[in-house]
C-alpha cells in the first residue's frame, strides 16, 4: 500500500478523491488529508508519506510556496488543480503527473499508475543497494553478487561474472562470461554506483565495462574497447584519458 496524503482546501473536493482513490485505487493507503499547507508541511513530517495529492491554488501559501518551504523531499506529487496553464509549472517541480478539476476517474488511474511504477523502482534501487552492501560483508570480493532486477525476477549474479553493461532507454543490458544476457529494468546509473569499487568502468554514456575483461584499447575511427567475448564498446573523447588511467591503474 502507498501512504498517501491529500492536501485540498475545500472539504467536499478532498472527500470526493479520496472515495475516488478508495473505489479505484486499491494500492492507495489515504494516512491524512489536510486543508492548507501549514498543516500538510506538519503532517509531511510526521507521516513521511510516499505520495501527496496536492491542490495549487490554497489560501494563504499555494501548492508551489509549500513545496519551496519543505526544502528537499522524497515523495511523489501529483498535482491537482481547475487551471490547465499551471500544468507546465506543475511538470518544472518533477510532479509525476496532474489532474484537472473535476478529476476524470481513467485519468486519475493513470496518474496513480504512473506513480507506483515510480515509487516501485526507488524502492527497488534501494533494495538492491541494500541487498549489495550486505554481500559486501563476505571475506572476498570474489563471492561478492549483485542483484539484477528483470521484469519476472532479480537474478543474483556473480560481479566477477560481469564482462560488460549497455544501456538502452531505462533497460540495461548485462553480458556475463558464460554468454548468458539478462535484461534489468534498473537504469545503467544505478549500477555504476554499484559497481564502482568492482573495477569497472563507465566509458560511454550508454556502457559500462569490467576492466578484467579488457583485451585491447582500440585506436582506429574514434576510440574503443575490445572485450574478451570479441565485443567492440565505444569509448567517448571525453572519457578516454580517464578511461586510460583507470586501465592501467590495479
Amino acid at each position: 500500500m502507498i501512504k498517501t496524503i491529500i492536501i485540498e482546501d475545500e472539504l467536499n473536493n478532498r472527500n470526493n478523491l479520496k472515495r475516488l482513490l478508495e473505489k479505484y485505487c486499491k494500492e492507495i493507503n489515504v494516512v491524512a488529508t489536510a486543508g492548507d499547507a501549514d498543516e500538510a508541511i506538519c503532517l509531511i513530517n510526521k507521516l513521511n508519506p510516499q505520495l501527496i495529492f496536492l491542490d495549487i491554488q490554497m489560501p494563504g501559501k499555494d501548492g508551489f510556496q509549500m513545496l519551496l518551504d519543505l526544502g528537499k523531499y522524497d515523495f511523489e506529487i501529483i498535482f491537482v488543480t481547475a487551471f490547465s496553464e499551471y500544468g507546465i509549472k506543475a511538470i518544472k517541480f518533477s510532479a509525476i503527473d496532474y489532474l484537472l478539476k473535476p478529476v476524470n476517474i481513467e485519468e486519475l488511474k493513470d496518474a496513480v499508475n504512473k506513480a507506483t511504477e515510480k515509487i516501485n523502482l526507488r524502492g527497488e534501487n534501494e533494495n538492491l543497494k541494500n541487498l549489495l552492501l550486505y554481500l559486501q560483508n563476505s571475506n572476498s570480493k570474489a563471492d561478492h553478487r549483485i542483484a539484477i532486477s528483470s521484469v519476472k525476477e532479480i537474478k543474483l549474479v556473480p560481479v566477477n561474472e560481469i564482462i560488460r553493461c549497455e544501456s538502452e532507454n531505462t533497460y540495461t543490458f548485462f553480458y556475463l562470461s558464460n554468454g548468458e544476457k539478462i535484461i534489468s529494468t534498473v537504469p545503467i546509473s544505478t549500477y555504476e554506483e554499484l559497481l564502482d569499487t568492482y573495477g569497472f568502468i563507465r566509458c560511454h554514456q550508454s556502457h559500462l565495462i569490467n576492466k578484467r575483461f579488457v583485451k585491447s584499447f582500440l585506436k582506429n575511427d574514434g576510440y574503443s574497447l575490445l572485450m574478451i567475448d570479441n565485443s567492440n564498446v565505444p569509448v567517448s573523447r571525453q572519457k578516454k584519458d580517464a578511461v586510460k588511467r583507470q586501465l592501467l591503474t590495479n
